[in-house]
């Protein structure tokens, strides 16, 4: 089932969208400039932190709490255990030793998708051909039907909704965390449900469709085999954790964020037992990743922006078909040279301005070796033979 439209967009209309386009690329080109800046001071400052954490840090027994840790910056690494049983508030799922009911929710709906091609004409005017299709699928979040195009693809709202559900707290040794960091960091695996827990919950379900098992879960609908849409499918999972790793502040027999001296703190949780300098390096390979995510998306908004920025150019030559096709792929190669210059600049002024020492010392050191170079072959290059002349 599909349906497509046609519209036709004047020149007048698109010089006045690309001005505004024009407009819109200073701010994009701006904020990916702020971006890419201050992800370097944020990268800078927190590898510091972890360094000096990993030097201040003290690995300490987990079954035991001494007042005189309170304050420092301390590893503890051992068994979670749990005082209470967690279950889910609406259906009374539980799930004696766990740290976590999830309740899983899908429900059967439609689903709008687009393609749209477009082609100029002499004078500058766009003509826009979209073909909207529409397809029924699984999705765990509501996909709201009013803005389809076409009526008749009409989702209703979910009868149920996903839920997580922890534990107050849960125990480290002598150690006390928070419910939501052990669940973070556990494992989930399916309860199975009985006939017994599908008819308990089907009565608190508002949905006048039947509510049967289905592989250990819920399906609500007529059939799991030919679904329909508004048809649910309802699973619960608890979550475990064994063994964990903390890395904070002692405070009584709590853990919590540690501040080092240049404002970052440090907060390390990892499943299992792992140790301080493990924990120091998963941290700083974190940081490096998160690094390059945002150089990735910095430079990506730059291209964005230069293109928004040179795209009246192209607008304005678009009279001539032809002629806007040139030089829209001449403004794109532009911006694309203008994003490689750009971004690695702003990174290495960035770099520059958090790390000014270091960055003298490697031009200092640069400049000097390559004066060494260059000394060492003016040394070892032959003199010149002497010429008195000769009769």
């Amino acid at each position: 089932m599909s349906y497509t439209e046609t519209t036709t967009t004047s020149w007048f209309t698109r010089l006045k969208n690309g001005v505004i386009g024009t407009l819109i690329g200073v701010i994009v080109i701006l904020v990916s400039i702020y971006f890419l800046f201050t992800n370097e001071g944020r990268a800078i400052n927190t590898y510091r932190a972890l360094v000096e954490g990993a030097g201040l840090v003290v690995s300490i027994d987990a079954n035991s709490i001494d007042s005189a840790n309170d304050g420092k910056l301390i590893h503890v690494s051992g068994p979670v255990s749990v005082q209470s049983t967690v279950e889910d508030p609406d259906f009374g799922i539980s799930a004696p030793g766990a740290v976590g009911v999830a309740r899983q929710v899908e429900m059967y709906q439609w689903v709008e998708k687009s393609e749209s091609k477009s082609e100029k004409s002499v004078g500058g005017s766009e003509t826009t051909t979209t073909t909207y299709s529409y397809e029924k699928e699984w999705k765990g979040s509501s996909v709201d039907s009013s803005d389809f195009k076409v009526s008749g693809h009409e989702n209703p709202p979910f009868a149920v909704d996903g839920a997580r559900s922890v534990v107050d707290q849960a125990g480290l040794g002598a150690f006390r965390i928070t419910g939501d960091e052990a669940a973070n960091l556990g494992d989930r695996t399916k309860i199975a449900l009985t006939a017994e827990d599908a008819e308990r919950i089907g009565a608190n379900i508002a949905t006048s469709r039947p509510v049967k098992l289905n592989q250990g879960g819920l399906y609500v609908g007529n059939s799991a085999t030919s679904p329909q849409v508004g048809d649910m499918r309802v699973t619960f999972e608890r979550i475990d954790l064994k063994e964990a790793s903390f890395v904070g502040r002692q405070q009584g027999d709590e853990i919590l964020p540690y501040t080092t001296s240049n404002g970052r703190e440090i907060f390390l949780s990892e499943a299992g037992r792992q140790d301080a300098a493990a924990m120091f390096d998963h941290a700083q390979t974190e940081n490096t990743i998160i690094t390059w995510i945002i150089r990735a998306a910095g430079m990506i908004g730059l291209l964005i922006g230069f293109n928004l920025l040179f795209g009246l150019f192209s607008i304005i030559a678009d009279i001539l078909p032809f002629l806007g096709s040139i030089v829209g792929f001449g403004t794109g190669v532009i911006a694309l040279i203008l994003t490689l210059i750009v971004g690695p600049t702003v990174i290495a002024i960035g770099w520059f301005a958090y790390r000014p020492l270091l960055a003298l010392a490697i031009i200092g050191g640069g400049v000097a070796i390559a004066f060494g170079i260059g000394y060492l072959r003016r040394k070892s290059a032959p003199a010149a033979e002497p010429n008195f002349g000769r009769a």
